[in-house]
């Protein structure tokens, strides 16, 4: 079997690693992923963006790169579309006016239930199947037939919790990836070193950030330990101060207690909270929410997020409370994601 994938995010490749662990060895993949899985059309990172004009730049090429892919499908017996549905969405349509016929995939839906529920529509219209990782997120949709829960796959990742809390004497820091997130943490991250003594203070640096970079951005890191292996330290650390995003999760899933904080800038921040109506930004505290059950960890925001309330939650937070509800956590979204998604690629 031909397979046309488009991963075009680092963490969508991530769940396709573990997804093709699940294939059968004579399914080929085409289209665009790591080059670690395959021989894809372009290497991903000639497809990262960063910021506005860099999209408005990229505009011509992403054209380019649709009908490529959309040709590429006529010899293609199945599509497998994830996540990135800016992209995604726009190519499903142009495959399904092409090829009525072929079994589009769509594995790391569109958050429709945070904001922009018009998509649920074009899912249901132009995709053969729809692969929901959010247990709470098959209610948006009326073809209850072409839609399944097939678990996180943070939960096929990530096979290590903890049981109890340790005294490891590290506390993780995770400023982000974006540069206007990292500015806007680090200075209250550097004070909370000088007050959490007698600890191993390890920041979280993403691999693909080089020495000029870093020393721009990060600014002073001589309180710190770095380490680019963000999994091994989530498991080691006894704490962590983490910026909203996927890595607020993991150690939810992970069982590391943790306070999240976002700083944006304050025009991002106003649209934000004007079109996205949730009561919380953590997904674990969303996940919760839905099930009748109060946040699993703090939230702080822009001008509250400083060094007295984050440091206050890391003397106070309720830890025993915290490891129960990681389990309850790890329950409720169940395990098998890969080995769901593979099997409805293979039937």
């Amino acid at each position: 079997m031909k397979l046309l994938v488009c991963a075009l995010e680092t963490s969508s490749n991530i769940h396709l690693k573990e997804l093709k662990k699940h294939l059968n060895d004579d399914i080929e993949l085409l289209g665009v992923f790591d080059k670690e899985l395959g021989n894809p059309l372009y290497d991903l990172t000639h497809l990262a963006i960063m910021g506005f004009i860099d999209a408005i730049k990229k505009i011509k090429f992403f054209f380019q790169l649709r009908d490529e892919l959309v040709e590429l499908a006529k010899s293609c017996d199945k599509v497998l579309l994830m996540d990135s549905s800016g992209f995604n969405l726009p190519l499903a349509k142009k495959l399904k006016q092409k090829y009525p016929n072929k079994e589009i995939i769509y594995y790391i839906l569109p958050q429709a239930w945070a904001w922009k529920k018009n998509r649920v529509e074009k899912l249901e219209k132009y995709c053969t199947k729809l692969c929901s990782i959010i247990p709470f997120e098959k209610d948006m949709y009326k073809d209850q037939n072409k839609i399944k829960y097939v678990g996180h796959p943070l939960l096929d990742e990530i096979t290590e919790y903890k049981t109890s809390l340790n005294k490891s004497n590290k506390i993780i820091y995770m400023p982000g990836s974006r540069k206007t997130e990292i500015v806007n943490h680090m200075e209250v991250f550097r004070e909370l070193t000088k007050r959490i003594q007698d600890k191993e203070h390890i920041l979280i640096i993403p691999s693909k950030f080089d020495k000029e970079y870093i020393a721009n951005t990060y600014g002073d890191l001589s309180n710190f330990k770095i380490s680019n292996n963000a999994p091994q330290v989530l498991k080691e650390a006894e704490f962590g101060f983490i910026c909203s995003g996927t890595a607020t999760l993991e150690a939810s899933i992970v069982g590391t207690p943790f306070v999240m904080s976002y700083v944006a800038k304050k025009l991002d921040y106003f649209i934000g909270k004007k079109f996205v109506k949730l009561p919380y930004i953590g997904l674990a505290n969303i996940f919760f929410h839905n099930i009748g059950e109060k946040p699993i960890h703090k939230e702080y925001f822009q001008e509250d997020v400083n060094v007295n309330n984050l440091f206050n939650e890391y003397k106070n937070m309720n830890r025993d409370n915290y490891l129960s509800n990681s389990k309850t956590l790890r329950e409720y979204l169940k395990f098998g994601s890969s080995k769901n998604v593979a099997d409805i690629i293979q039937n």
